[in-house]
């Protein structure tokens, strides 16, 4: 009998899971928050929503029954994985925004890439949502990012993206959040990231009833009101804030003349906060926007991301076109020419 039989097979080293922290600094965070509390209306960057308690409550929005979003988007990425990942081809994965990383399983295991990137703004959420879908996806090698993607100049100098071809996914409909001039900013960032031979597969939502968009992002079940909420604390706690989230009241409204849900926090009455010793006045009435939800339809998003140096290769829609997946490729840059293509006029927003 020979001495090899009866031993178990060696088993192959698994990837390790690679974290990398960029989060802005607290000095950063109050510069962000003096800057955005003096505009009119009063307004913070939406990834300040996003700490850890935040990013469960997000969670919890997604499962209610008025936000479809999440419930659409997975059932078309399920559906359509395959021609998704044959139109994207080979490359590692970055996905930007990742959350909780639970939609992008169809993806990789259609794919197949040499490596996933997540970035996302909660270092303890996106470590745990890279340690769950590596359990799903073992040989895949996952590198997390906690950052501000939307300043992100390049990605960091890591063995997984070394001489690799990057594709992007951009789920969410996460690019409503930034007025239009900011979205065309951060598309050409993307492509920037990217690179030349990269693409890029984003979730857009489309412009329906006011019933319906409003009911999304109010949800009966109180989950909405106490995320935006949650912002108020995080201030108190970060920045040495006197908030009273009691003081405030949570409304969503729909406004269709700009194409967007605008979410906000309103002063119940005339009040006075202070954060880091520094005094801020609310008039009773007056809103904190907590974040926009720009909605565009299919012409219209493609007119945008063509401002930004990219064309549309294919959409994906749903069965009702509330929402699409769209599928882009940078344009090839000439000198002294602008990035725009031959077939494509800027559209309006319904």
């Amino acid at each position: 009998m020979s001495s090899q039989q009866g031993l178990r097979p060696r088993l192959a080293p698994q990837p390790a899971l690679t974290m990398v922290d960029l989060h802005p600094a607290p000095a950063d965070m109050a510069r962000l928050v003096n800057e955005g509390l003096s505009r009119t209306p009063k307004q913070l960057p939406a990834w300040f929503l996003y700490d850890s308690e935040g990013s469960r409550l997000f969670d919890a929005i997604c499962e209610q029954p008025e936000y479809g979003l999440t419930r659409t988007e997975t059932a078309l990425l399920r559906r359509h994985a395959p021609a998704m990942a044959a139109a994207l081809g080979e490359g590692v994965l970055v996905e930007f925004g990742a959350g909780s990383a639970r939609k992008v399983s169809p993806l990789l295991d259609a794919l197949a890439p040499p490596a996933y990137v997540a970035l996302d703004i909660s270092a303890a959420h996106l470590e745990q949502a890279c340690r769950n879908l590596q359990q799903r996806h073992p040989t895949i090698p996952v590198l997390g990012i906690c950052c501000d993607y939307s300043l992100l100049e390049q990605l960091p100098e890591q063995p997984l993206l070394a001489g690799q071809r990057r594709l992007g996914f951009y789920p969410g409909s996460s690019l409503g959040n930034f007025d239009p001039h900011e979205a065309v900013t951060l598309l050409a960032q993307f492509a920037h990231l990217l690179g030349s031979d990269g693409r890029l597969l984003i979730g857009i939502d489309q412009p329906r009833s006011a019933e319906a968009l409003e009911a999304a992002y109010n949800d009966r079940a109180g989950h909405s009101a106490a995320f935006a909420r949650n912002l108020l604390t995080r201030l108190n706690r970060e920045l040495n804030g006197s908030f009273d989230p009691g003081g405030f009241r949570y409304e969503a409204h729909w406004q269709a003349q700009e194409s967007r849900i605008v979410m906000a926090l309103v002063s119940e009455h005339d009040q006075q906060v202070s954060l880091d010793g520094t005094p801020w006045r609310f008039a009773a009435g007056e809103a904190l926007v907590t974040e926009y939800s720009h909605k565009y339809s299919p012409q219209a998003f493609i007119a945008l991301a063509a401002e930004a140096g990219w064309r549309a290769l294919e959409r994906w829609s749903a069965d009702d076109d509330s929402f699409s997946l769209h599928l882009l490729q940078p344009f090839p840059r000439r000198p002294h020419q602008a990035d725009s293509g031959p077939d494509l006029q800027r559209g309006g927003r319904r």
